[in-house]
């Protein structure tokens, strides 16, 4: 049972329950622009998961199958409790590595990269995570315990993990002491210097208590969200790449063959000296810090957010179909779902190819809902056409309408 697709519809009532809490307390939480990023990471992870999952589950299955040391039975239900703590405990190593090291930070770094702290900062996810994400659970399969019950409890761990992103909910005692909480989960999402990389945990703080990563949040140190080194741009593609290319530079710049290998499994920020010291990265202080915005008309955000709509849809269906779909109609799917977010990015930018790219997405829909329909992937007729039709026309005639950005807004 796919159970993320299932929580999905909950995601977003939960999601329009905070904004009515926002609205209640007079605070604001949420800005469009970063919660389209953060939700387009979010989608693109599920797309492009439909790809690549398959790598974690053979490694895990065929490890059960061949190298397991015993044989538990998904029947009894100590198993299933078992293999949910065992699962936190594997989770808490892989996520503290991914603070750790750069390689695996350079994945786990998109899900940090919003400078808010919302629900829906919960569903930005990366999409890379899948080339080292498998081998930290490895463990549970050499101990026997059943691909069934790891698929489940993985959902059941990610899916608790959605309720900790809120600034709404204070600290809740006693609780604080065994689970994650949105409390020390908050802590986790922090710049400060006294937050940074604790509380890995996905479900238990135990682990942070036990390995000595554990910190608490403070009255008098509110918290600052995002990272060190902003991503500054709303661009869901350059999300899951940016720190990647800043690897990669700094390893083609580097004179040692040593240094050009290394640095990608190096503790995170290391950097080889001659790079550091030719091309030194100055990084602001905290009080310096402003977050990163682009001003936008009230009917372009309107638009974009209308035009995002679809891609909520559409990365819902794929969810709901996309395993029995043959592989070039994945790819194709994840082409065109990438290119999609990428262009609704550079709009919320606003930049000068924003209403170019648009067009051309715009354009692009026509034969990408053919090609679906040739694939087996959407039994199109008549209707859908002419839906299409309609949503096209509107879409031009709103592009017509909009102002044209030209240029780039300077971030404030």
């Amino acid at each position: 049972m796919n159970y993320v697709l299932y929580a999905v519809p909950f995601f977003i009532l939960l999601i329009a329950l905070e904004l009515l809490a926002d609205r209640w307390r007079g605070v604001s939480t949420y800005r469009l622009a970063d919660s389209i990023n953060s939700l387009s990471a979010g989608v693109l992870s599920t797309t492009s998961g439909l790809l690549t999952k398959g790598l974690g589950l053979l490694t895990y299955s065929f490890a059960w199958q061949h190298w397991g040391l015993v044989e538990l039975s998904a029947q009894s239900l100590w198993v299933w409790l078992f293999a949910f703590v065992f699962y936190d405990f594997c989770y808490y190593w892989n996520h503290r590595l991914g603070h750790e090291r750069n390689v695996l930070w350079a994945a786990h770094s998109v899900h940090h990269q919003s400078e808010d702290y919302n629900l829906s900062t919960a569903l930005r996810q990366t999409s890379s995570g899948f080339i080292f994400g498998w081998i930290f659970y490895l463990p549970m399969a050499l101990l026997g315990v059943p691909p069934l019950v790891f698929l489940t409890v993985a959902a059941l761990n990610l899916l608790y993990q959605f309720w900790v992103h809120t600034r709404h909910v204070p600290k809740l005692g006693w609780f604080e002491w065994i689970f994650i909480t949105p409390s020390n989960h908050r802590v986790h999402h922090a710049q400060n210097a006294v937050y940074m990389d604790r509380n890995y945990g996905g479900v238990f703080i135990l682990w942070d208590r036990l390995f000595a990563t554990f910190q608490e949040e403070l009255d008098d140190e509110p918290v600052i969200f995002g990272v060190t080194t902003p991503l500054a741009s709303w661009n869901p593609l350059w999300a899951n790449l940016q720190f990647y290319v800043q690897l990669w530079r700094d390893a083609v710049r580097a004179e040692s063959r040593w240094d050009q290998l290394r640095i990608w499994f190096m503790r995170t920020g290391w950097r080889p000296a001659d790079v550091a010291a030719k091309y030194p990265q100055n990084k602001l202080e905290l009080a310096q810090f402003v977050k990163f915005e682009v001003p936008l008309s009230g009917a372009q955000k309107l638009y974009v957010a209308l035009q995002f709509v679809l891609y909520v849809g559409a990365g819902s269906y794929l969810l709901a179909l996309g395993e029995s779909q043959a592989l070039r109609v994945l790819l194709l799917s994840s082409a065109w779902m990438a290119f999609g977010l990428y262009v609704l990015g550079v709009w919320l930018e606003n930049r000068p190819a924003a209403i170019w790219l648009e067009a051309l997405r715009l354009a692009l829909n026509l034969p990408a809902l053919w090609l679906a329909q040739q694939a087996g992937l959407l039994p199109i007729g008549l209707l859908a056409w002419s839906l299409l039709g309609g949503y096209s026309l509107l879409s031009v005639l709103a592009l017509v309408r909009l102002p044209r950005p030209s240029q780039r807004a300077v971030p404030a």
